[in-house]
């Protein structure tokens, strides 16, 4: 049977912290040998941050991928059932979704009109936006779509 396994997403993101770890850490030690902190990153220490984002990236695809399919694929049709807590989740989720989505519109209009608007704060709301997004896409994917797993024979019509 397919295995979705949790091991290797878990030495990614054990790998991730550790590249963040080695991170800070050259960053400390830069500081002590300058007499004080450095505004820049070095070449070095963006290269760590990008592997740790790419491994934080990988395990966490490879968690919520266990999350949503299973560890394991059984043959058959699931159905799910979903709760009343999880509509109010999604619920709750759209609400934010919205209320973002408003505020952002808010920040351009702002920004259009001439008032001082940071990129960071227009940045990190659309990211919350997509955020949130992605969560309730997960959540419709796992409480309230069926999914049907079928196997075949070891002999297909495939000539290689």
């Amino acid at each position: 049977m397919y295995r979705n396994d949790t091991v290797i997403p878990f030495f990614a993101l054990l790998f991730a912290v550790a590249l963040y770890l080695a991170t800070y850490l050259d960053a400390q030690h830069l500081a002590a040998l300058h007499g004080g902190p450095r505004e820049e990153l070095s070449e070095g220490q963006i290269g760590l941050l990008a592997f740790g984002t790419l491994f934080l990236i990988y395990g966490l695809i490879g968690y919520f991928s266990a999350w949503l399919e299973g560890v394991e694929l059984r043959p058959g049709r699931h159905v799910p059932e979903p709760g009343a807590a999880v509509t109010l989740v999604a619920v709750l989720l759209a609400v934010v979704e919205a209320g973002l989505s408003g505020f952002f519109v808010r920040l351009i209009l702002d920004h259009l009109s001439g008032e001082p608007i940071t990129p960071a704060a227009e940045g990190i709301t659309f990211g919350a936006m997509m955020l949130v997004g992605a969560l309730l896409v997960a959540l419709y994917k796992k409480f309230y779509l069926g999914d049907e797993v079928l196997i075949e024979d070891e002999h297909s019509e495939v000539p290689w």
